[in-house]
């Protein structure tokens, strides 16, 4: 019987969740346990209902009981079980536990794992949606290190049920790819959603370790779970790891600037000093719970059509060597960052932007696809107890400046603005350094790809040596300077 027939296109054909699990079972060196805490048992399932798991499974558990939790894993600092902290645990406890009992000689080819999640599914009100975290330590080699892969998950299912299958499916995905896709974590990446449908389910951080991921980033994984449309955010911390914006932003008051960051330019430094002088003057903020976010959008990532790993990767490391918080959003409007930050604190807002940012802000266009228009984005934008901390804007031409007293908006927006900036939600940022006023991140970028000298007075101080030490943005010393 012939394969293809006239007509028929290439596709992939994607193992069934069985295949899977039956594929897994049949290796006889793959070996290990299944801990999971908050949501059945439901990815060891699959291995048992697939059949041949005797081979497979040492072990599976879900230590539900919180005393018996903490018996097994230990308490945590927090008090809280649905966290990376007891992820970790849960795998080094049961890793252990393995090498401990198994021999060794008597199994020399086993490839021992440890699965793990403890999550928790929808609260009985429907509030909470849930959300965990699931990881694989695994070996592909028995000479070899463990590796590590870690996640976590966010539910958008309503009902417990579901979601405790879409997290069984993730799991099996997780366990099979780790296995069989570790040299393509791209790929892996995406099979994570194999048989789940992207609604269902959200995956906000990821991070890969060991030594079959030596050479893998995990702020460009970051980078792909948005592009593959995994998630809306994802956050770095100041050394470049990836971290999870809830564990960041939970009851935080935030200020957030949005921008190119191509590179980082004294205006962009200015702006970000005289409005956090400005936030932490308001009524209840307080210094040690309020967060900076340096935001940069995903539309601001893509040159040509395409996202540009390496000039994503220059500036999310320059912004982190400054010692800054980086969040890569989809959130081309202002509102729905607003919405985001939402999500995890009632506390104070400010937004620091240019002119041009905010008159974009009210231009209706932006908008025809809410069923309010622009009033409704707005009643999200400004519900919240949030204020825009406006930067000013000089005509290189006239030397005029504007600010928001004398900001031009389109006249049926006019009254709409007169509105908040008079109700002080429009504030002007006032202590600015006028000598910024003439420099422009995309003329700094230009000097800086073409050899051109002058562009280190433009940036704050030690930007250039970083620029110049980890040849940034394009930057490549010409024979001249790298001989004097």
């Amino acid at each position: 019987m012939p394969e293809t027939i006239i007509g028929d296109k290439e596709f992939e054909n994607i193992p069934s969740i069985k295949s899977k699990a039956l594929r897994i079972n049949l290796n006889e060196n793959i070996y290990g346990t299944f801990a999971e805490i908050g949501a059945g048992q439901e990815t060891v399932r699959n291995f048992f209902r697939a059949g041949g798991a005797s081979g497979t499974i040492a072990k599976t558990m879900s230590a539900y009981d919180k005393d018996f939790s903490d018996a097994i894993y230990g308490i945590e600092e927090d008090g809280r079980y649905v966290t990376e902290s007891r992820l970790q645990k849960m795998l080094s406890h049961e890793f252990d536990l393995i090498e401990e009992r198994i021999n060794r000689e008597k199994h020399p080819n086993r490839l021992f794992f440890s699965y793990a999640n403890t999550v928790a599914t929808i609260d009985f009100a429907k509030k909470y949606k849930g959300h965990g975290w699931v990881g694989i330590r695994y070996q592909i080699d028995p000479k070899e290190p463990y590796n590590e892969i870690t996640l976590h998950i966010r539910f958008h299912e309503n009902d417990a049920q579901l979601q405790q299958i879409t997290l069984g499916i993730l799991g099996v995905n997780l366990i099979y790819g780790a296995y069989y896709k570790y040299d393509q974590p791209n790929k892996l990446l995406r099979y994570l959603y194999d048989h789940i449908d992207k609604d269902k389910i959200e995956i906000d951080t990821i991070n890969f370790s060991g030594p079959r991921f030596k050479d893998v980033d995990n702020r460009l994984m970051s980078l792909q779970l948005i592009k593959n449309g995994m998630t809306d955010a994802v956050m770095f911390d100041p050394d470049g790891h990836n971290i999870l914006p809830a564990r960041i932003l939970y009851k935080k008051n935030i200020l957030a600037l949005r921008g190119s960051f191509r590179p980082v330019t004294k205006v962009n430094i200015d702006m970000f000093e005289r409005s956090y002088e400005m936030f932490l003057k308001e009524n209840r903020v307080e210094k040690d719970r309020t967060e900076v976010i340096f935001e940069i959008t995903l539309s601001n990532l893509r040159a040509e059509g395409e996202i540009d790993e390496e000039d994503f990767m220059d500036r999310a490391r320059l912004l982190c060597s400054l010692g800054h918080t980086v969040m890569i959003s989809n959130f081309q409007e202002y509102y729905k960052l607003v919405e985001y930050f939402s999500r995890y604190t009632k506390m104070r807002m400010g937004l620091a932007m240019g002119v041009n940012n905010l008159v974009d802000i009210f231009d209706e266009k932006y908008y025809r696809h809410l069923s309010g228009g622009i009033l409704e984005a707005f009643g999200k934008l400004f519900f919240k107890d949030l204020k825009v901390y406006l930067y000013p804007m000089k005509d290189p031409e006239t030397g005029e400046y504007t600010t928001s007293e004398n900001l031009k908006v389109h006249p049926r927006m006019k009254e709409l603005y007169k509105f908040f900036k008079y109700n002080g939600k429009v504030v002007d940022i006032t202590d600015y350094n006028p000598d910024n006023m003439e420099i422009f991140s995309r003329e700094v970028l230009g000097m800086i790809e073409k050899g051109e000298d002058g562009w280190e007075q433009m940036l704050p101080p030690g930007v250039s040596e970083i620029i110049k030490e980890k040849q940034l943005f394009n930057y490549r010393p010409t024979a001249e300077k790298v001989n004097s």
